[in-house]
Parts: structure tokens; sequence; C-alpha cells
């Protein structure tokens, strides 16, 4: 399994002057074939947006900055942005986190950027100012003697970068880790420290952890355009400093001389300052920098003409009410008495946006209570831009889904249309275009308009032979499967739901079967798991019912599906052979180690640790080393199986500190490696579709070659490689890499920052082709791809499944790599295949993938769920009781009210136990426990689609308990449970699998079904 990119060092440095000038180095060409990139569209970004910039002479121009992801120009004709740092490549990764941003008031055309990620030990070098003349397609770039740390606390203070009005060849700039105010007279190709600025910052978010242990420094820069005049600098310019103490600064002679303004607030941090046409100077301030933290902040203006400063906070500090700092702040350019302020941060129930017409004499919310849990909006939102951002959670009002957001640092309204408004969040950027009807008493219409963002870091990607072509493990976002790569997926993984999925793999030979690891949120739920399952290719997921100590890690799968090895983020490694039931620690391989599988053999594992191999050839119980050596000890490594190709693998890894770097190739299940003499330094190695008239799959790395650093491809093993990317397109630091199986040429490429993205040969797509698609070649296809066999008599008959072939032959159909004999498990009529009812009936309960293998194009699979739903009597101890609580089965609420009886001799654990309650739906819905005799806390609920649906049963509530016991002959007590649809229209629960409306007593019901450590204990499944 690949390994996650860990924090480079580079060996170069910049050393620090007064005064220099810097410019751009240009690349190198190889020899390399067109390719064209397109993202993977998530639709929503999926970070954090601290900065989004208006320019205050030209309409609709408008940038935005991320902290990981480079920085964006609006393109108002196609309401999208355009990505402006995609040139950035593997050795200058750190600038691609973006500090600040300025656009040219006087000449549009001119934008600049301070870019760098980190100001700490996770990189070694410095800042940069990027400048740009038409607007950001190609830049200049000036390096700067100190470190710019567009992904540190505070990013979303600003802006640091400032255009002077008035005389645009100035430009100042507020540095970080105590370097102070800079100052620029050529348009940003050189710059010089203003020594008069008195006071750099003192305020250190928290001296212990290094990343937050640096100086926060200048937060953001404002100008008088009034005490300038064109072509004469502006003589008044306000700074705010990250200090509690004195924070705002003021020079009235053009920068030669600061001081504290008079009479001025302290004991909070300015976030930002905006300066009104009326000479208003308002503030935000927080008791935190952000963008996580602030409980508590407060909002003032300064009368710069009078020196009067009024607190106008629209909840006072010393509120209870007040549990936030204030971030975002906006003022209308054509109502310069109309602002708004948003809460950094209002974690519960929501955030908060302010907004006051009278210079903040008085402020209305978007968002007010009604009788808690009740709130009333000023607002509707829509998500379908990117409907994921519902989180696929259920919150209990007063929280809904999706939320206003959260890190909301800036918010601007636009200087030419008060109706338009943007803001940043956490995840997206949303906004609104009838912002005044706030004004009338009307709701304002928010949406996503993030369109052309992706922002995301992805630890892991795959693209399985069949089913879906890609699907992702992200940070923060959790991952997706990507059924349209142009269309925004509709939700992300859940159940389990990870703030971040690290890993995530496939079985080879039934590759509807996955597994992903992420990090499980213990403290909201102790129970909860840090592994996923799926039986239908990332569609739909359940938790392993138990795990090993650790979280994160890595994952690989065996080729059938049969074993699974976990490599924990604590390092240990442990195997399953029962799909999560129980976990054994893995035996003669290091703490540490990487692991993948061989995607053929079905027993054999291989693993790297410190330079040496290792493998396992019993399903990754044991493991024992090989002889192979030369490989590197230290650096980047991912180690890969080839898919069809039993015992070969290939290496790439190691780093420039020291030891070999590259490529290297064994077919003798790591015995031996070659490395290839081709091949520089490579850091991710992955395989798609082998070539035209090729049998070995093609290959993809993440490498340098001849000097170089890019995307490869080599269609003849390594022997030959073309570069597939050019300088225009590097995205930073690039984590993962794969071909896809079914297409030839086609390349997924995960970033670290600019989430996914996909390239095809650029002269591939032709008159009736799709992306990607050789011409001629098309895939065959099935009319249908899963269905249910029911092994109750007289339920369910053979299955037959239509093939489109597309001028293919169908070769074999496999199931677990092996190939199924016609006659005894299907018939084949035409282009009919009829599964043989008696040899489905004799598989076990369960999902089953059967992979149509044909002459050319992908293969096909076909899903089968076999069910026996035969009568019987429930066997052991434990059972089920129901009794309706709501007797009308057409309102707008489900209320099931169920306990647990336990009917044996000995004492259950509860948090062992979950119960299923069936129903059928096709809406958003939220549930709740309204009462139950072990307390709601103790209870955990969730909605899970089935990936199968019956007629009566599409969805189920799933009931889960935080701890307790149930001692013999006791019950839970009864569980009061309500459902709704989101919108609160009404349910048919008349033919639900698990409602009875007749059923108003507690007695046993074998509609609800009960497990036990994951296994069916009670019950009749539907």
């Amino acid at each position: 399994m690949r390994s996650k990119w860990m924090a480079y060092v580079l060996t170069f440095a910049i050393a620090c002057s007064t005064m220099w000038t810097g410019g751009q180095q240009e690349a190198q060409a190889a020899q390399s074939e067109p390719y064209e990139y397109n993202h993977v569209v998530t639709g929503a970004g999926g970070g954090f947006i601290p900065g989004i910039i208006f320019n205050p002479s030209e309409k609709d121009l408008i940038y935005a900055r991320t902290d990981i992801g480079g920085a964006y120009r609006w393109d108002s004709a196609a309401s999208r942005w355009i990505p402006l740092t995609d040139f950035v490549g593997w050795d200058d990764w750190n600038n691609n986190g973006i500090d600040a941003l300025a656009t040219d008031p006087v000449d549009p055309d001119r934008v600049y950027l301070a870019a760098g990620t980190y100001t700490n030990e996770w990189t070694s070098e410095n800042g940069v100012i990027m400048r740009s003349t038409n607007r950001g397609d190609t830049w200049d770039v000036v390096p700067l003697p100190f470190k710019v740390g567009g992904n540190m606390p505070g990013r979303s203070m600003g802006e640091r970068l400032m255009v002077d009005p008035n005389d645009n060849r100035i430009l100042y700039f507020g540095a970080r880790s105590g370097h102070g105010l800079w100052r620029s007279t050529d348009f940003g190709a050189t710059w010089s420290k203003v020594e008069s600025f008195p006071n750099p910052g003192t305020y250190v978010q928290d001296p212990s952890n290094s990343y937050q242990a640096d100086i926060v420094g200048l937060a953001w820069i404002t100008f008088d355009p009034a005490t300038g005049s064109p072509g004469q600098a502006t003589q008044t310019i306000y700074v705010g400093v990250a200090d509690t103490e004195e924070s705002i600064y003021r020079s009235t002679d053009g920068g030669a001389t600061w001081q504290a303004v008079p009479g001025q607030p302290s004991g909070f941090l300015p976030h930002h300052g905006v300066l009104s046409s009326t000479r208003q100077l308002y503030i935000t301030y927080s008791d935190g920098v952000g963008p996580y933290d602030g409980t508590k902040g407060e909002v003032w203006k300064l009368d710069t003409a009078t020196g009067i400063w009024t607190d106008i906070s629209p909840v006072p500090s010393s509120s209870e009410d007040n549990y936030y700092g204030y971030g975002g702040l906006a003022v209308d350019a054509q109502q310069p008495d109309t602002l708004m302020v948003a809460t950094l941060n209002s974690w519960w129930p929501d955030a908060i946006l302010f907004r006051s017409t009278d210079g903040g004499a008085s402020w209305t919310r978007i968002w007010d209570w009604d009788g808690y849990p009740g709130r009333t909006m000023r607002y509707t939102q829509d998500v379908s831009a990117a409907p994921w951002l519902t989180f696929g959670v259920y919150p209990i009002p007063p929280e809904i889904t999706p939320k206003l957001g959260w890190m909301i640092g800036d918010l601007e309204i636009d200087p030419f249309d008060s109706d338009r408004m943007m803001y940043g969040t956490g995840a997206t950027l949303y906004g609104t275009n009838n912002l005044t009807d706030w004004d009338d008493g009307q709701q304002i219409h928010i949406t996503v308009m993030a369109a052309g963002i992706e922002e995301m870091y992805a630890f892991d990607l795959v693209s399985p032979p069949a089913g879906a072509h890609l699907v992702s493990a992200f940070a923060d976002v959790s991952g997706f499967r990507h059924d349209d790569l142009e269309e925004p997926p509709a939700t992300i993984h859940t159940s389990p739901t990870y703030a971040s999925s690290t890993s995530i793999d496939f079985a080879e030979l039934t590759p509807n079967f996955m597994v992903r690891t992420g990090s499980a949120n213990k403290s909201e739920n102790p129970n909860a798991k840090a592994v996923g399952f799926s039986y239908d290719g990332g569609g739909n997921w359940f938790a392993g019912s138990s795990e090993p100590p650790g979280s994160d890690g890595e994952v690989a799968v065996s080729a059938d599906g049969t074993s699974v090895v976990w490599v924990t983020g604590g390092g240990d490694v442990y195997v399953t052979k029962n799909n999560g039931g129980s976990w054994t620690q893995s035996s003669g391989i290091p703490k540490g180690a990487h692991v993948t599988s061989d995607r053929v053999n079905p027993q054999v594992f291989y693993g790297y640790a410190a330079g040496s191999i290792y493998i396992s050839r019993d399903g990754g119980s044991s493991f024992s080393a090989t002889a192979a050596s030369g490989l590197p000890v230290s650096g980047s490594a991912d180690l890969r199986a080839v898919p069809g190709r039993e015992g070969d693998i290939w290496f790439a890894g190691g780093d420039e500190a020291g030891g070999p770097y590259g490529l290297w190739h064994s077919t003798d299940f790591g015995e031996s490696f070659a490395k290839l003499a081709n091949v520089e330094e490579a850091d991710g190695v992955g395989f798609g579709k082998p070539a035209p008239g090729q049998a070995y799959p093609a290959l993809y790395i993440i490498a340098q070659i001849d000097g170089e650093r890019g995307f490869f491809r080599s269609d003849d093993v390594g022997a030959s490689w073309v570069r597939i990317n050019d300088d225009r397109h590097q995205y930073a630091r690039v984590t993962t890499i794969s071909g896809d199986p079914r297409i030839y040429g086609r390349v997924y490429v995960g970033t670290n920052g600019r989430g996914i993205v996909y390239g095809d040969p650029a002269h591939v797509e032709g008159p009736g082709e799709g992306p990607g698609e050789g011409p001629g070649e098309q895939d065959s296809t099935l009319n249908i791809t899963a269905a249910t066999f029911d092994k109750r008599a007289g339920s369910s008959s053979a299955i037959e499944v239509n093939m489109h072939l597309n001028g293919n032959s169908l070769l074999a159909i496999t199931k677990n790599g092996a190939a199924l004999i016609e006659g005894e498990a299907y018939a084949l009529s035409g282009n009919t295949v009829i599964f043989d009812q008696t040899y489905l009936a004799g598989l076990p309960n369960g999902s089953h993938s059967f992979v149509f293998e044909f002459s050319a194009g992908a293969h096909a699979v076909f899903t089968v769920n076999v069910v026996d739903t035969t009568p019987s009597q429930p066997a052991g101890d434990l059972a089920v009781q129901y009794r309706v609580g709501d007797a009308s089965a057409s309102d707008n609420v489900m209320k099931p009210l169920l306990q647990i009886e336990n009917n044996g001799t000995a004492q259950v654990h509860l948090s062992d136990l979950t119960i299923r309650y069936y129903f059928a739906n096709d809406k958003q819905q939220n549930v709740f426990c309204d009462w139950a005799q072990l307390g709601c806390a103790n209870i955990r609920t969730n909605l899970v689609e089935l990936p199968i649906a019956a007629n009566d049963a599409t969805h189920y509530l799933e009931i889960g308990f935080n701890g307790g016991s149930l001692a013999p002959g006791a019950t839970t007590g009864e569980l009061q449970l309500r459902i709704h649809n989101q919108d609160w229209s009404n349910i048919d629960e008349s033919d639900d699998y698990s409602y009875n409306a007749q059923q108003t007593s507690y007695a046993d019901w074998e509609r609800a079904t009960l497990y036990e450590g994951g296994n069916l204990i009670w019950g009749i499944e539907p």
C-alpha cells in the first residue's frame, strides 16, 4: 500500500538581507506527450477559504486564496473559479500556501501573492512574493528573506499585503515571526523593511507546540485613500498587529513614522480592519487568532476624524451569550453604514452572521432562537452544487445540516453590487445574490459558490477494474465514490464517517469488496471503529465489529478479500480474516512497515521497512524477510504489486538526504530488485490499462527523469518514459498516482491541497468516444449489476443477466478469481447469462461478486445478495420486542418503540449489541431519541441505506449502546425513537418491513433484528 507523503526538507535557502531582487527560473523542457488535465469535481472545494478579495475598481474581478491549495480568480462568464498557481511544482511546493493576496486598484491587471505554507520546521523554504501583470496567468517570483505562513495560525486575518490605492508602485506586507512591516516602491520587485514600524507582534498561540509557537505578527493593512492623490502616495495607513495590548498603529506621513492609535481597546486580537468611505475604521476582534480558536470577541469602530472609539459588538464580550470571537468583516461600499460580521467560532449550534445598516448601532442576526430548540431563519441554503456538504449526518435540533459554516474568517460584500456577498468556511465558499432582501425581512438565498475550487488533501485513491472508476480517501471530508468525475458526489463515505480517511484498498479479484481506515472520533462515540468495509465498491460501508489498538494508518486487502492487513497509525501490523470480527497481530514484520497485497495470490502480502522487504504466504498472519538489498532505508516509500502478475512488485522511494533514491522492480516475490537506471528519483508508482498491442500494464510514476520533475508513463515495463504533465500542471507536492485499468492513458493524481486531478492523452477523445477511450473500443455492459436471491422455497427463480457486448465477446465469469463452469453455475443463451437456481441456493448467505471478463474493454461486476427468509424460531437468549408508537401510517413521523429482553442466565454487555429497524423511504431523514429508560445519552443511532434494497426496506435505523449491561431476566426498558423527513413531509409506513400498526403492546418481533459483535442473533433480515 502506498505511504502517506511526509514533510520534506529542502536543501536550499535564500540569504536574508535588508533589500534584494529576485526572478523566476525556467525549467528545462523534457520529452513529453500532450495531456489534458481536469479536476475530479467535488463542487465545494473541501478546504478552508481564508481570504476573498474584490478589486475595488473593476466589477467582477475577484480572487480567492486558500491555505494549501493556491489562489484562484473568478470567471464571471462561466461562474466558476480559475486556478492560478498550478505551476507550483515538487521542489517549490511550499509556495502553494497563500498568506495574503493583493489586487491593484489602479491597474487591475496587476495582482500579488504572499506565498509560503509554513514558518516552522516543517520546511526550510523561505516565502516569496509572486507578481503578475496579467491577472495571474503568468507570474514573476521574488524571494523573501523569511518564511511565510499560509497554513499557519491566524491565516484568515488580513489582508497582510496591500497596494497603495493612489500610487500603485507602493506595496506593504505585514510579516510573521517578528519580521515586522515591509515595503516595495517598484511594484513588488524589491522590498525593504520599514525599520520605523514599532511592533512586530508578540502573540504566540501555544509556545509548547511547534506549529503554534511562532509569532503571528502583523494581521492587516488599510489605507485612507482620501489622504493621497493619483500618483502621490497615501499618507494615512493603518496596520493591525497580533498583540493583545497595543494592536492598531497609524502613520500619517506615508509610512515614515508610526504611532499606536490613542484610546484603542485592548485584551483582544484584531482580525480585520476596514475603512469605510465615511472614514469610519471598523475592526473585528477575537481572543484567539483563528481559524479554530476564539471564545470571546468584540467589534469596534474608530471615527478617524474625531478619534472616538465605540464598542459596537453585536453581542458584547461581557455577555454570557458571547462564546465566540469575531472574524469576517465586510462594509458595503455602496452603503457605507451597512456592515456585516461573522462569528469565529460559534461551533454550536451554528455560525452566526450579523448585519447592521446604521454603522453598528443595532444589529440583526441571520438566525434567532424561537423557543428552544426552534430557530427562525433569515436564509435558505442550497447545497445542490455539492450535496455531500450535509456530511451524511442527521443532527438533533437545534443543529441542522448543512451548517452555515465554521471558521468564517473572511466575509466580503461586492463593492459594485450590494446584493452579492461571499464568505469562506472550513469546507467551501458560500454566497448570496439577494443580500439586501435581509433588510426587508425576507430570506436571503445562500448557495455554494466554489465551482472550480478543489482544495483537498488526497491521502489515497484506487481505480478498480469494475464499478466506479475512482474511489478516494481524503483528509477532513472522509472521501468519495466518484461515479462521475465531472459531477459532485452525492455523499461522503459514511457509516463509518471519518474526519479523515487515511487509506483505501480493494480485492483485485472481487473489486466490489473495499476496506478503508480513518480517524474514528472516540470521544464522540467510544465504540467507533477506525476501519470500514464495503461490498458494493464504496457505495455503502459498515464498520468492523472490533479493531486492534490504534487508528488511521494503512490497509491492504488480499486478492480475494479473505484477508485484510492493517498497519495502524501507531505502526503495529494486524490481520483479520473475518472482516473485522477479530484481529491478530502479524508476526515477523517490524513496527511501522508499509504493506501491500499480491494482486493474484490471495495468500501473499509484501511489506517494506527500513530498506528490507518482507513476504507473507499465509494471508498476512506471519512475515519473513526476503534476500532483497539495495533499497533506501529512509524517505518516501511506495510498494505496489502489479495486477494480473503474481510476484511482480515495484518500489518507488528514497530521498535526497542520504542513500539511494529511485524506482526498483522485482519479479520474484521481492527476493531481489533491479533499480531502473533511467529514473533518478521516484516517490509514487501506479498501474493502468496496457497500451494497445502491449500485455504489461502501463506504468505511472511521480518522479524525476533527466533532471526534470513530473508525472511519467512507460508502456514498455520501464524501458522508456514520457513526461505526461507540463510546467503549468504540476500541483505542488502530489501524494499518490494511479492509472485506470479500463482506460489506456488515463492517470489519477492525488495532491496535497488541489484535490485529485486526472489526465488523458490530448489526442484520444474522438466522435462518439468517452474521455480517454481508444477509437472504436467500448466497454461491454450489463442490464443489471445487482440482484437478490432468496433461498426460501418459491421466493426466487434463476437470475438472468443480459449483456450489451459492444462488439466484444464473453471470455469467462469468475468468482474469487476462479472461473465458473458453464452448464453448472450458469447457462448462456445468446447474450443472456442465466444463473442456475440450484447453484445460487448452495451459496452461503451474503454478498457474492461475479466478474464478467470480456475480450476487450472493462470487466463488469454483477453482485448477488443471497438471503434466506425461511421462517424459523429465532435462536438465542436475547429477543427484540416492539410496539408501535404511532399507529398512523401516513403522518410525518415514524415512532418505533423497542426494547431487548434477556431470557438467558448470563449477563450481556450492551455495547456489543445493535438493533436494526427496517423501513422504506427515498428522502433525507433525521432520527431522535425522545426518551430511553437507559438515558438517551447512552444510546447511539444511525440511519443506513441497504446495499441492495428490498420492496419493503431501503434503509434501517441502527441502534447501539455506549455501555452498561443487561442482567438475566431483565429488559433494557423502552427506547422511544423518532424519525422524520428533513422537509417534514408525510411518510407512508404501511408496507415498511418492521412496522406493525396493530402491535400496541410489547411482543417479540422477528422483523427487528439484533446483532452481537456484528453477528445476527435474533430476527429475520428483509
